[in-house]
C-alpha cells in the first residue's frame, strides 16, 4: 500500500476540525473522506471502505463508543481506527482503546503528532502477525527469542515480570497500551494497577538513562504506557 493510495475517513461533526484534517492530511499525501455523523460514516464504510478511520467520540446521532463497538464486534471491521478526543477525557479514551481503537490523539493536536499516529497504526496493520525476533529503538534492543535485553552492548538483567511488561510493549511499539491491557496480559487481570506502576518504575530504572524523564517507556496520563517505536 503506497501513501498516495491510503484513504482516511474523518468522522467528526465539527466543520473546523474536518477542514483542518482535510487540508493537513491531503498535504501529507492521503486521500480524505468525510462524515459528519455515525449514519454517514456507516454508509461510507459500506460503500467505499477506507484504509483508516479518524473517529471523534462526540457524534450527534450516536456515541462514538457505540459506533466503534458496532464496527469491531457486529461488523468485524478490521482496519485501523484512531480516536479523536478531548484531552481531559481519560475515561473515554481508555474505554475506546479497550473496545478496539488502535490509538488516540487528544484535541487540540498537531498535524505532526497525528501523522505519526496514523503511520504507526497503518504499519501495525500491514505487518505480519507475530513477534519480530529482535526489536531495536535507540540504544535499546530486545531479543524476543533469546530473551536478552541490552542498552548498547550492555546486557540488562530483568525480572520475569519486568520482561513480560517490556515484551508486551515491544509487540505494540509506538501504540498506547492501557493499564488494564498490561494487567490482563502480564498478571491475568487480577492485580492492582499500583503493582504495574511499581514494575514499570523498576524497568525504567534499568533501561532509561534518566528514569524521571524516560525516552523509551513514556506515560500516557490516566491511560497507560507507550514504548518508543523503531527509529
Amino acid at each position: 500500500m503506497t501513501i498516495s493510495a491510503v484513504k482516511i475517513l474523518v468522522v467528526d461533526d465539527e466543520p473546523a476540525i474536518r477542514k483542518l484534517l482535510r487540508v493537513g492530511l491531503t498535504t501529507e499525501g492521503y486521500q480524505v473522506m468525510e462524515a459528519i455523523n455515525a449514519k454517514d460514516a456507516i454508509a461510507q464504510v459500506g460503500a467505499d471502505q477506507p484504509d483508516l478511520i479518524l473517529l471523534d467520540l462526540g457524534l450527534p446521532d450516536m456515541p462514538g463508543h457505540d459506533l466503534l463497538a458496532k464496527w469491531r464486534n457486529e461488523d468485524a471491521l478490521d482496519l485501523p481506527i484512531v480516536i479523536l478526543s478531548s484531552r481531559t477525557d481519560e475515561t473515554g479514551i481508555v474505554r475506546a482503546l479497550e473496545i478496539g481503537a488502535d490509538d488516540y490523539v487528544a484535541k487540540p493536536f498537531g498535524m505532526k503528532e497525528l501523522a505519526a499516529r496514523i503511520r504507526v497504526a497503518l504499519r501495525h496493520r500491514l505487518q505480519q502477525q507475530g513477534e519480530r525476533p529482535v526489536f531495536k529503538t535507540g540504544e535499546l534492543s530486545v531479543d524476543l527469542v533469546k530473551r536478552i535485553v541490552k542498552i548498547g552492548d550492555k546486557e540488562i538483567k530483568l525480572s520475569p515480570k519486568e520482561y513480560d511488561i517490556l515484551r508486551v510493549l515491544v509487540q505494540h511499539a509506538g501504540k498506547v497500551i492501557t493499564h488494564q491491557y498490561l494487567l490482563n496480559h502480564v498478571w491475568g487481570g487480577s492485580t492492582d494497577v499500583q503493582y504495574l506502576r511499581v514494575y514499570v518504575r523498576q524497568l525504567r530504572q534499568k533501561i532509561e538513562r534518566s528514569p524521571d524523564q524516560p525516552q523509551y517507556i513514556t506515560t500516557e496520563t490516566g491511560v497507560g504506557y507507550r514504548l518508543r517505536e523503531v527509529d
